[in-house]
């Protein structure tokens, strides 16, 4: 009778978000501290996600109040190119205008997602 001898042990299968979706909506809440944080301390909240994403911390606070939010404009696309979400600049323009706490909720929450995917095991007896 002859023994099969196991070289090499089968590797975990990791699940990730969708590369081409964003992994949560702009107005879902999944985590409640983060979204008072950010209602209630806009500036620190910006301030931490953009260091998280590896840019200068003080880059937010070099928004101009004017009425296209330049640095929110570019993280929201920094982080469509780096994880290859597919969405235009159009919806970027929108969401930056219109929805600042939220979109920057959004970023943080996909920086979240994309740094600690969901590791599922699957091992297969034969």
């Amino acid at each position: 009778m002859a023994t099969k001898m196991v070289i090499q042990q089968p590797k975990p299968l990791v699940v990730a978000p969708g590369s081409e979706q964003w992994s949560s909506s702009i107005c879902e809440c999944d985590n409640v501290n983060d979204c008072c944080f950010a209602l209630w301390c806009f500036p620190c909240f910006a301030c931490i996600t953009a260091r998280d994403h590896g840019e200068c911390l003080c880059l937010p606070l070099l928004e101009a109040w004017g009425l296209i939010p330049p640095i929110t404009m570019a993280m929201r696309v920094s982080i469509r190119h780096t994880y290859g979400i597919e969405d235009s600049l159009c919806n970027d323009c929108v969401y930056a205008c219109c929805c600042g706490p939220c979109s920057w909720c959004q970023i943080r929450r996909e920086l979240k997602a994309r740094h600690h995917p969901v590791t599922l095991l699957h091992n297969r007896a034969k």
